[in-house]
């Protein structure tokens, strides 16, 4: 059976022979597809169900969101692509243990919310939404395109202590690149492909740079940053991430894992022990896990 993708990869490669301008609209419109929707895995059901639900409209979704534990210091995690909150259980369990209250949600067309489309707009106004429920964020914990929307919120208006991007990216140019690549763009489409996006999220060549590139622009000076990312990801090579951390200098730390690919990396227990520091105890914290057998994490 031919699969959605070749289907579509093979239409705009034919319109792109015609019009690149045409096939970069067609390109921006299936990058914001998220169909088939992740499904829960079972591991995560329990910690899934005990959330305490609600929902937010944004635009003219209905994203459900999640809490769990108690108390004045919050953390907020953002699921990735085609990801889903429920990604997060073993995360979760590990930051309500240590007595945090732990927020999510499900972007529109993804999880439990409604809708068929979105764009990195949509997990920012969740965001804000949340931080005027819930006041400033202890740390925004991100994974893959919820890294990039957790490190634009904090660089713009967003309030949290720290944010940890895993198997994420510093800008929208690394998830393009790798859309265009999967779909084999000549230059001209690519070139069409990337105008076509920043008309759609409203931006131009140099202002989405000032909005969305965290190594361009860095976090402010008290935002501590963790970086994540194996080193074998195929859906987000690490280079990008790199890039983010040397970006951030001192105020950074990098942990680079092995074997985990882009997903099973949530739940590698070098990985939930270094964002535990990060919420406990900030860099000193994460440098402290040197003295660990595993030497997980590099400054």
């Amino acid at each position: 059976m031919v699969s959605s993708f070749t289907v579509i990869r093979g239409g705009i490669r034919a319109t792109s022979a015609v019009s690149p301008r045409l096939a970069g609209r067609f390109t921006t419109q299936a990058f914001s597809l998220t169909q088939p929707r992740m499904p829960m895995r079972e591991a995560d059901a329990v910690t899934h169900f005990a959330a305490r639900r609600g929902m937010l409209r944004v635009r003219s979704d209905d994203v459900t969101t999640y809490r769990w534990g108690a108390g004045d210091r919050t953390v907020l995690l953002l699921h990735g692509w085609r990801g889903r909150a429920s990604q997060f259980a073993p995360v979760v369990r590990e930051l309500v243990s240590e007595g945090f209250h732990v927020v999510s949600f499900d972007a529109p067309a993804h999880g439990d919310s409604t809708g068929r489309r979105t764009d990195i707009r949509d997990w920012i106004e969740a965001t804000e939404q949340l931080q005027r429920a819930h006041g400033r964020f202890s740390a925004i914990i991100g994974h893959s395109f919820g890294a990039l929307a957790g490190l634009t919120a904090a660089r713009n208006g967003v309030t949290t202590g720290a944010v940890a991007a895993i198997s994420g990216a510093a800008s929208p140019d690394a998830f393009l690149g790798q859309f265009a690549a999967a779909l084999d763009l000549d230059a001209p489409t690519r070139a069409a492909f990337g105008r076509s996006f920043r008309a759609r999220v409203g931006e131009d060549q140099a202002s989405v740079f000032a909005r969305y590139d965290a190594v361009a622009d860095p976090l402010p000076p008290a935002v501590d940053l963790l970086v994540v990312h194996d080193r074998g990801d195929r859906q987000m090579p690490p280079l990008d991430s790199q890039r983010l951390h040397a970006a951030h200098g001192a105020r950074s730390r990098l942990l680079l894992t092995e074997g985990l690919g882009h997903n099973r990396v949530l739940s590698a227990d070098p990985v939930l022990d270094a964002v535990v520091a990060l919420t406990t105890g900030g860099l000193p914290a994460i440098d402290a896990l040197r003295g660990d057998e595993r030497e997980p994490v590099a400054a």
